[in-house]
């Protein structure tokens, strides 16, 4: 794994790693200045370290393959889908998860290789089942009855076998944030494994002389500290499929636990490393096998954000201030939800710094708040930040994850650039949007 320099720079263990202060006193990232970064691009701005990305897909990678050699370790691309970061996870050999038409279309342009695509999602149109179909991905992860009766007919209407993995839901409660729960009985997501339906689908699966049935998938949710949550999916999973080879002769190839590995936000809550997930799955995997007898299958896991959070940092301009005596000091910045919807619809937490003073200790609580005509628009909510003044540059750490997939164009918001940086130098890999971009699909 990539040396971390960031070690003595406070927030160092949320930065990424090629983070440090230069002379100037100026955040740097991937040996660029953060600073003339938001200079030369603008603002918001989401910059993207590559040392991190790979690093963080090494440690998986490795962690896992490791442990069980027949392992696909697969990027969510719903965390982050664009040609240049799908490019690497590529390069890096990885699998990818995508959860519709349009994140297989950006992976398909990427070049990113379809036997190793897997497709995903509670409702998929059929024409996306038919996109799925034409280019040969890799596998079709098929999440309710209804799906199922679906692919059988498309798949036998394009003369073709379908290889696909039932989403089951096994009733495990990660205890993390409601809206990102789903693995329990009460989700949309997932047949579930209570009702007896999943076992209805392995039956209908197994008749179908269209579908291939190679294994099971289930995904408790994300941002998930609690590993022993792993541990019970694992023996709730291999408990099934013992009971599907005892009952109907079905003998399990593949096995998704899903991932939704914690990545640390603000200071002190570090998460699980890479390691300990993968011992616990894998450890976990192996007992089960050997305790109902059944063949090691081939694994699959999904990191999701734990590979992207880290890498990206977004950038801002400060604005604004509003002093309300007694109460709370409000900072706005250039961005808010339209960029970052997440604090506001899961009350994610984020830490700051200002980046042309980096090393500067923190000073009095202030509320960054975004440009957006909410209330809601509040990015941060009570942190210490050294003397915000107008024109600084604010930098958020482990911003790498969804905030750009999730971001709008409300109150005709610009959708930010996205930089990556490598030993010294920036690489714009999408400019920020046009007033141009935001009539293109109007008809007046």
């Amino acid at each position: 794994m990539a040396q971390d320099v960031s070690a003595g720079l406070r927030l160092g263990s949320i930065l990424p790693v090629t983070a440090g202060v230069n002379p100037a006193g100026h955040l740097t990232l991937g040996g660029c200045d953060t600073v003339e970064l938001a200079a030369e691009y603008g603002t918001p701005l989401y910059v993207f370290d590559d040392e991190t990305l790979r690093a963080q897909c090494r440690a998986f990678t490795t962690s896992f393959g490791h442990r069980h050699p027949s392992t696909m370790v697969a990027y969510a691309a719903k965390a982050l889908a664009g040609l240049a970061v799908l490019r690497l996870v590529a390069e890096e050999g990885m699998g990818l998860d995508v959860v519709s038409g349009g994140e297989l279309a950006v992976a398909l342009a990427a070049g990113f290789p379809p036997e190793r695509i897997h497709l995903h999602g509670n409702n998929k149109a059929p024409s996306e089942l038919r996109e799925a179909l034409d280019a040969g991905i890799g596998r079709i992860v098929v999440d309710n009855l209804d799906e199922l009766a679906l692919l059988d007919r498309i798949a036998g209407e394009c003369g073709v076998t379908a290889s696909i993995l039932l989403r089951l839901s096994p009733g495990v409660d990660p205890h993390t944030h409601h809206k990102i729960t789903t693995g329990i009985l009460d989700t949309k997501f997932g047949i579930s494994i209570q009702t007896g339906d999943a076992e209805t689908a392995v039956i209908q699966a197994l008749a179908s002389p269209h579908l291939e049935l190679l294994g099971f998938h289930c995904h408790i949710g994300s941002q998930i500290f609690e590993k022993e949550a792993y541990v019970e999916t694992v023996e709730v999973m291999l408990g099934f499929a013992a009971r599907m080879r005892d009952r109907h002769g079905y003998t399990l190839q593949e096995f998704s636990p899903g991932g939704g590995f914690a990545v640390q936000y603000v200071a002190g809550a570090p998460p699980p490393d890479p390691d300990v997930y993968a011992e616990l799955v894998v450890d976990a995997l192996h007992a089960a096998c050997e305790a109902h007898g059944l063949p090691l299958p081939k694994l699959f896991v999904e990191p999701g954000r734990s590979i992207v959070a880290r890498a990206g940092v977004a950038l801002y301009t400060v604005g604004s201030h509003k002093e309300i005596p007694g109460v709370r000091t409000y900072v706005s910045v250039d961005g808010g939800m339209a960029d970052n919807i997440r604090p506001a619809i899961y009350d994610a937490r984020y830490e700051a710094l200002i980046a042309g003073r980096a090393a500067a200790e923190p000073g009095d609580i202030v509320t960054v708040a975004g440009k957006y005509c909410e209330s809601g628009d509040i990015l941060i909510r009570d942190i210490a930040l050294a003397e915000p003044r107008a024109g600084d540059i604010l930098a958020i750490p482990a911003s790498g994850a969804y905030c750009v997939p999730m971001a709008s164009n409300y109150n005709a918001a610009l959708r930010p650039a996205i930089v990556f940086v490598k030993d010294g130098a920036a690489r714009l890999v999408r400019r920020r949007e046009t007033y141009e971009d935001l009539l293109r699909t109007e008809l007046g």
